[in-house]
C-alpha cells in the first residue's frame, strides 16, 4: 500500500570492508571493556544489508553470533537498538509484533504503526518471517484487519457510516483494502464531497477503540507516512519520560526508507527539528546510535 522511497538518511557506506569492521568489532567487545564509540560508530555507518555480511563475517571468525555478543557486552536501551541495528528489517518486524501480541495485553499501537505503515511487499516479508512462529496462529481477526489496506467504493463507505444510523465495522475494514495509494487519496477527496467531512472525522465520530485507531492510522499513512512518524516520533518524547521502544523501532526502521522526509515534517508540524528534540531527551551511549541514525537537518 505504501509508496517506496529512498530518502533516507543511512546509506551504503562506500569505503566498506567487511574484514575491517569485523576486526573493529572484536576488539571493541572482545577488549577490556566494551569500547561503545566503535560500535556506535561502524554499526550506525552501513546499511541493514552491510550489517548483514558483518554479523556472517562475525560468527564465521569467532564462532559465536554478533547479537549475542552484542547482548553479552552492553544492555537497557543500548542493547536494543544495536540488537535492532544488526537484525534483517522483516525478522525485526515480526519480532516487533511478536512482542506486542505476546503476554499479557496487546500493543495495538505497535501494530497499528507497523502494519499501516509497511508496503504490501514488507508485510508479506514480515508474515514470512513470523510464520516461524506459532504465536501468528492466535492471533486471530487483528492480524487479517491489518494485512490489506486500501478502498473499493467511497460511497460503499459513506453508506456504512454518515449515512445510515450505526456503522458496519466490517466494510469499513473491506473498503481500506482495495487499491492504491494515488487511488486512495482519490478517493478520500471524493468521500468528502459526498458527506462534507473528512474520512478520518467520520471515523472518529462513528467508531471508538482499537479499530477507530487503526482506521484513523491507516488514513493519516495514506496521506503522508512522514507525516505519521512525525507524529509518532513526538508523542514518544512528549511528557514525563521518552518510550524509547517505539523511538528505536521507528529510527531504525526508517532509517534508510525516508527518516529525511519524517526530519523535515517533524520540523514542519512542531517547529523544531528532531535532532534537537532528540538532544533534550536521549543521552549516553544510546543517545549517540539514535543521533546518528537521525542526522541533523
Amino acid at each position: 500500500m505504501v509508496q517506496a522511497t529512498t530518502k533516507g538518511t543511512v546509506k551504503d557506506n562506500p569505503n566498506f570492508k567487511v574484514q575491517e569492521d569485523v576486526a573493529a568489532l572484536r576488539k571493541a567487545i572482545e577488549g577490556l571493556g566494551t569500547t561503545e564509540k566503535t560500535l556506535v560508530e561502524v554499526l550506525t555507518q552501513r546499511t541493514n544489508a552491510q550489517r548483514q555480511l558483518i554479523a556472517q563475517a562475525y560468527e564465521k571468525a569467532t564462532g559465536r553470533t554478533l547479537v549475542d555478543d552484542l547482548k553479552g557486552d552492553t544492555g537497557g536501551d543500548f542493547e536494543s537498538v544495536l540488537v535492532a541495528l544488526v537484525t534483517p528489517p522483516a525478522v525485526y518486524d515480526s519480532q516487533e509484533v511478536l512482542k506486542a501480541i505476546k503476554g499479557p495485553g496487546t500493543t495495538e499501537t505497535t501494530l497499528t504503526e507497523i502494519f499501516a505503515s509497511r508496503s504490501n511487499k514488507q508485510i508479506k516479508a514480515l508474515s514470512e518471517a513470523y510464520l516461524a512462529s506459532d504465536t501468528f496462529l492466535r492471533c486471530g481477526g487483528f492480524i487479517r484487519i491489518f494485512l490489506c489496506f486500501v478502498v473499493k467504493s467511497m460511497k460503499t463507505l459513506y453508506d456504512a457510516g454518515e449515512k445510515k444510523w450505526g456503522t458496519d465495522e466490517a466494510k469499513f475494514i473491506d473498503i481500506l483494502c482495495h487499491g492504491s495509494v494515488p487511488q486512495l487519496r482519490q478517493m478520500f477527496v471524493e468521500y468528502k464531497g459526498i458527506s462534507k467531512k473528512t474520512l478520518q472525522e467520520s471515523i472518529e465520530s462513528e467508531m471508538n477503540g482499537d479499530l477507530e485507531e487503526l482506521l484513523v492510522a491507516v488514513v493519516k499513512c495514506v496521506k503522508s507516512v512522514p507525516a505519521f512518524f512525525a507524529e509518532r516520533l513526538f508523542k514518544s518524547m512528549k511528557g514525563t519520560g521518552t518510550t524509547e521502544s517505539t523511538l528505536t523501532r521507528i529510527i531504525v526502521s526508517r532509517s534508510e526508507v525516508d527518516l529525511m522526509d519524517i526530519r523535515a515534517e517533524y520540523k514542519k508540524i512542531f517547529g523544531h527539528t528532531l535532532y534537537s528534540q532528540l538532544e533534550t531527551e536521549v543521552g549516553g551511549s544510546y543517545g549517540d546510535v539514535i543521533k546518528r541514525l537521525c542526522g541533523q537537518d
